[in-house]
């Protein structure tokens, strides 16, 4: 299997999988701004927001170690024109998306200003 640098290559001329592993890479970054955020809240509602903070960090952690496995995966599919979506990722990224949201309003409408 041909390489380039540390990644195989592909006869995707679309570069579907670095694509995938860039929006990947958004996700990271919008959690970590979402931290940012709920840090600031930490003066107002105290430890809980801390909590918001540590999941989103926690989350954007646990898809930027997975990413170079899902860039890989989705390389050999493509070179066994095999490809199978990665339904776990997304779902438990989407999940704790929610989970967040969810908590991020709960924290806005109903924690009381310290």
């Amino acid at each position: 299997m041909p390489t380039q640098g540390d990644t195989p290559t592909h006869g995707d001329a679309g570069l579907q999988p670095e694509r995938t592993d860039l929006a990947w890479g958004r996700t990271t970054l919008s959690l970590v701004v979402a931290a940012a955020i709920f840090l600031r809240w930490m003066p107002h509602h105290g430890w809980f927001a801390g909590t918001l903070v540590a999941a989103a960090v926690l989350t954007a952690l646990a898809i930027n170690l997975t990413r170079r496995r899902r860039l890989h995966r989705a390389i050999r599919g493509i070179q066994q024109n095999a490809m199978v979506p990665d339904i776990a990722s997304t779902a438990a990224v989407a999940a704790s998306v929610v989970v967040l949201a969810v908590l991020g309003i709960y924290t806005v409408l109903f924690l009381p200003l310290t």
